[in-house]
């Protein structure tokens, strides 16, 4: 969601200026009043006296002072539920992904629910690749079983956080030299993290003048 503002906030019986910031799950208060609360636990959300955000997070009346349109936009965007995991890879039963790994253990459970019906098994079928990597060296496997595909979208799941195996600049360095370039990136779950890749067009020839 990505909003953040200066403002007054009331948290029950303290208030204080703080900077609010509305993240993807979370509202949290920086300053001389530190609050996080997830937005799925804000109860009664209304926007009242002309700015004023109101909403009851536990036993707690919260009152943040954005001021108008800002605390309408705030609404709007606590209101509206947030995007699927399909959603975000962009896959359905009539945009079907092909699946390659995970190669030890069961598939990722939010992962697996994100692609329930939208899974092909035909290279000519699939508008992208879905690949779960574990290892450094399954890169270069999976992208030349990606050159045999039709489609040029690649998503790349692999583990996220200080000493990933394959660490972010793993993938990129590798996709990048093979003529990738990345996108978008979402997070799967509390471990794994998915970066979408498209390959390039190559680069067109140059054209040697006969003389």
């Amino acid at each position: 969601m990505g909003r953040e503002a200066r403002c007054t906030a009331h948290v029950g019986n303290e208030s204080a200026e703080v900077t609010a910031l509305l993240e993807s799950t979370t509202v949290v208060l920086r300053g001389d009043l530190k609050r996080k609360w997830d937005i799925t636990a804000l109860q009664n959300l209304r926007v009242e006296d002309g700015g004023a955000l109101r909403f009851e997070a536990g036993d707690a009346a919260v009152t943040l002072q954005l001021g108008e349109p800002e605390a309408g936009k705030w609404l709007k965007k606590l209101q509206t539920p947030p995007p699927t995991l399909a959603a975000k890879l962009g896959v359905s039963a009539v945009n079907p992904a092909l699946l390659i790994g995970p190669t030890v253990g069961t598939l990722d459970p939010a992962l697996a629910e994100a692609l329930a019906g939208a899974i092909t098994t035909n290279l000519r079928e699939a508008r992208m690749l879905v690949a779960v990597i574990t290892k450094r060296d399954e890169l270069a496997r999976m992208a030349d079983f990606h050159a045999d595909m039709i489609c040029k979208t690649v998503w790349v799941v692999h583990p996220k956080g200080p000493g990933a195996n394959p660490s972010d600049a793993d993938v990129r360095l590798e996709l990048r030299a093979r003529g990738y370039v990345d996108n978008k990136t979402s997070a799967v779950s509390d471990t794994l993290t998915a970066t979408r890749y498209v390959l390039s067009e190559p680069p067109a020839k140059k054209r040697v003048r006969n003389r």
